[in-house]
């Protein structure tokens, strides 16, 4: 027997996408999954591709379902988390995938979300500096946004090593239509989004704040874009260098700074990433080059937005929680085509 683990709001895409990867994790075992509209119903009913699990039942998302779980991740809705993880219990290790616990400025946490913020909770990206063992000794985690994992992973490097200006950096992020959940919308139609681009947000994105505070950006101006692919983010970030630079030392800058981890890969020189190759995988792929117009440092991010965006992080956060292998349970080879 492995860990026991309950995930709250496992029908919608972020809690499914727990639900898949803990069902095949070797160390993890699934003992209870909860829903809001989706109660009494098979997990097959909703998963279809769920097979190993289908004959689990949903129950109403209580502290009481949740009670005999070592792991619990929180997949809920803005808002829903804070009150419902007050009440488990204080050494149950808890990941909360939305927002209620990503932000330590509270006046920030109510300017883009609104509502009394939620006190934070320990950042839940491994590979930023010191962040690993934070997370390890903790047993609550905030996850990251999708966005902001995206942006943060190209910015902080550079900044660290004090080859960009922190107050000029411009992010333009492309998202697939999970990043918006599960609920039915007219914007979000198959008609409405096949064939078009779209910016939303733009001058006030909720993961802004997020981006900043965990990747030490000062200035930033972000225009995030709805996609017409159900799942992956592109993100291109523009920094200002603090003195004139090459492409070899901003590559090595960031190489470097990712050498020893297992989901972020830095692609060579002259290959560009896709988000097609990081489906279904915990992995950020990035490139960085130096634009011969500008001098401006451009990086390139993709991720899978359910994955190293959501549930990948998630379990990731739980391995390091857990003292188990960082990479347990977790691709990092892609589906293709």
């Amino acid at each position: 027997m492995g860990y026991r683990v309950a995930i709250a709001g496992a029908s919608g895409y972020a809690g499914g996408e727990v639900l898949r990867l803990v069902a095949a994790h070797p160390d993890l075992d699934v003992v209870a999954v909860t829903a809001h509209g989706n109660v009494g119903e098979r997990v097959g009913s909703v998963h279809p591709n769920l097979r190993s699990v289908a004959d689990l039942v949903f129950a109403e998302t209580t502290p009481a379902a949740l009670a005999d779980a070592d792991v619990v991740f929180l997949a809920l809705p803005h808002g829903a988390a804070h009150a419902l993880a007050a009440e488990l219990a204080p050494h149950q290790r808890v990941v909360d995938l939305g927002s209620d616990h990503r932000l330590v400025d509270s006046a920030a946490h109510e300017r883009y979300y609104g509502g009394p913020a939620a006190p934070a909770w320990t950042y839940g990206l491994p590979e930023l500096p010191g962040q690993r063992e934070a997370i390890a000794a903790s047993t609550r985690v905030a996850n990251t946004g999708c966005h902001a994992v995206a942006a943060i992973l190209g910015i902080a490097p550079l900044l660290a090593a004090g080859l960009a200006d922190p107050e000029d950096i411009v992010v333009t992020s492309a998202s697939g239509t999970s990043g918006a959940g599960k609920a039915a919308a007219v914007h979000l139609l198959g008609s409405e989004v096949m064939g078009d681009l779209s910016a939303y947000k733009v001058g006030a994105h909720r993961h802004v704040p997020e981006i900043t505070q965990a990747s030490g950006a000062r200035g930033l101006t972000m225009v995030p874009v709805l996609a017409p692919m159900p799942r992956g983010i592109l993100s291109s970030i523009a920094l200002r260098p603090v003195r004139p630079v090459d492409a070899a030392q901003v590559h090595a800058a960031l190489s470097s700074a990712y050498q020893a981890e297992p989901f972020v890969h830095v692609l060579p020189p002259g290959h560009q990433p896709h988000t097609a190759a990081t489906a279904g995988t915990n992995c950020a792929h990035l490139q960085v080059e130096v634009d011969a117009d500008s001098g401006r440092i451009v990086v390139t991010s993709a991720i899978d937005n359910l994955g190293k965006g959501a549930a990948g992080q998630a379990v990731q956060i739980a391995n390091v929680m857990l003292g188990l292998a960082e990479t347990a349970g977790l691709a990092i080879d892609g589906v293709a085509p």
